[in-house]
């Protein structure tokens, strides 16, 4: 009767640490996404060749690469470099100009590594850009064009249904048209304004997220109750 006992209670301290750890696993992976800092991101220096860089994971392999191609041919015709960033997240109190202005200077510190340097970043949750440009590359791309990208050209696609591979690769093409000499093709008219100081989502962006987050809460909710049961079955009977 003891070693019945104690083999029950083995037993049962076995399904409920795999229940535990199951579900443990699960809220994990369902936990809001956390902020990007700069430090979050790799480390670039002049001349690097890391032209994109997707923490927000919105591009596709093919849009990395076609970025990656063009940022390349780019500086070897003009010496200016291009890089493409999307961010997760902004930390509270950050908007997406501050951040890339932050990530600019720490990625090159001096006036000179700053000179012929061109970013552009994106937050996915509010769908905010910014486009910063060194004082060399800004003789050619100035802020007036720059600002446009940032607000235009990749918010067309974005309004559109958050299209971001062609967000990236439409600012691709023209900033590749002005940096090269080539004129500006100009920007799409947008039917709406953007606020590009805002880090927080819309009320419409807010109640949408609300909705995915309580199907995903009580699906987990179910999986808890249900795989320490199953795994119990599975193990003991």
């Amino acid at each position: 009767m003891i070693q019945f006992l104690h083999t029950l209670r083995s037993r049962l301290t076995t399904v409920l640490l795999t229940g535990l750890v199951a579900t443990t696993t699960i809220l994990l992976l369902a936990s809001p996404v956390l902020a990007t800092g700069i430090y979050d991101l790799p480390i670039i220096s002049t001349g690097d060749d890391t032209w994109a860089i997707d923490d927000g994971n919105v591009l596709s392999r093919i849009t990395e690469a076609n970025l990656t191609a063009a940022s390349q041919e780019l500086q070897a015709q003009t010496g200016i470099e291009v890089r493409y960033v999307t961010i997760r997240r902004l930390d509270y109190g950050e908007t997406i100009n501050s951040f890339t202005d932050t990530l600019f200077i720490s990625w090159f510190p001096t006036p000179e590594a700053q000179a012929n340097q061109v970013v552009v970043a994106l937050d996915t949750v509010t769908n905010n850009a910014a486009v910063r440009v060194g004082e060399t590359a800004k003789a050619i791309l100035n802020s007036e064009i720059a600002e446009s990208v940032a607000s235009a050209t990749m918010m067309a696609p974005l309004i559109d249904g958050d299209k971001y591979n062609q967000a990236f690769g439409d600012a691709k093409e023209r900033l590749v048209s002005v940096l090269s000499g080539q004129g500006d093709p100009g920007a799409p008219s947008l039917t709406q304004d953007i606020d590009i100081d805002r880090n927080f989502a819309t009320a419409e962006e807010t109640e949408a997220s609300r909705s995915n987050t309580t199907t995903i809460v009580v699906v987990l909710l179910i999986l808890a109750t249900v795989i320490p049961m199953v795994t119990y079955y599975v193990l003991y009977q």
